[in-house]
């Protein structure tokens, strides 16, 4: 369509890139802007295979990139997708002419405590005081997702480390995007690790509304020179 990369899109944990991307009018905007996108669903949501052994979901990242568009690619990525893009990045750099990253932060150094929760959350114990449980509960009820697969995929025996190392290597240039009210913030160190990136914080703004925050819209386009 144009003489610009690719564009992918990575949507987060029990949602789907029809609902993240073209509900939030991504698709539309990028169409707009004469930019070929490809919304891509993580395997476990939507229309990939959504295996329900834990085991097979080590496979994620390999699994995302065989389904990429040939040559350097502008991806952006939500939440669990965007981890699952920056580890990509981390062992195929050369993929990605840039990156946009939303909805991490500090929480890619923390131990992965609420990993168990959601996977008992998938598998339907919901604490009624716990509004982030309850959110990806009902997020877990829509009909292109299956609990059982979710509960699997938080199962995966083990997720790459994302070590100052691992961060180094990725020389494109990388957009954090992080509300101020999110539990995945802050993003300084994220972009502090990483050796060309820079930071916009959305101001009152929580995880679950970045997606459709005009804010994040704008910042990624106007980054990918896409802005309208």
């Amino acid at each position: 369509m144009s003489g610009h990369p690719p564009v992918v899109l990575v949507h987060g944990l029990a949602t789907s890139s029809a609902r993240t991307w073209g509900d939030n009018g991504w698709l539309d905007l990028l169409a707009d802007a004469g930019r070929d996108a490809h919304p891509l669903d993580l395997m476990g949501h939507g229309s990939a295979p959504r295996p329900t052994d834990p085991a097979a979901y080590e496979r994620l990242e390999e699994d995302l990139l065989e389904r990429f568009p040939d040559g350097p690619v502008d991806a952006i990525g939500f939440s669990l997708g965007a981890r699952t893009l920056l580890t990509i990045a981390t062992d195929h750099p050369e993929r990605f002419h840039s990156l946009v990253l939303a909805g991490v932060g500090a929480n890619l150094f923390r131990p992965a405590g609420q990993v168990g929760s959601l996977a008992d959350v998938f598998d339907g114990t919901v604490d009624p005081e716990d509004p982030t449980q309850r959110y990806f509960s009902a997020l877990a009820d829509a009909p292109d997702q299956d609990r059982e697969a979710l509960a699997a995929l938080v199962r995966r025996p083990s997720t790459v480390e994302l070590t100052d190392e691992r961060l180094a290597r990725v020389t494109c240039p990388v957009l954090v995007v992080l509300g101020d009210q999110d539990f995945a913030g802050p993003g300084d160190e994220l972009v502090e690790k990483l050796p060309d990136a820079r930071l916009v914080v959305l101001r009152n703004v929580d995880h679950f509304a970045t997606p459709k925050e005009f804010g994040f819209i704008d910042a990624a386009l106007d980054f990918l020179g896409a802005g309208l």
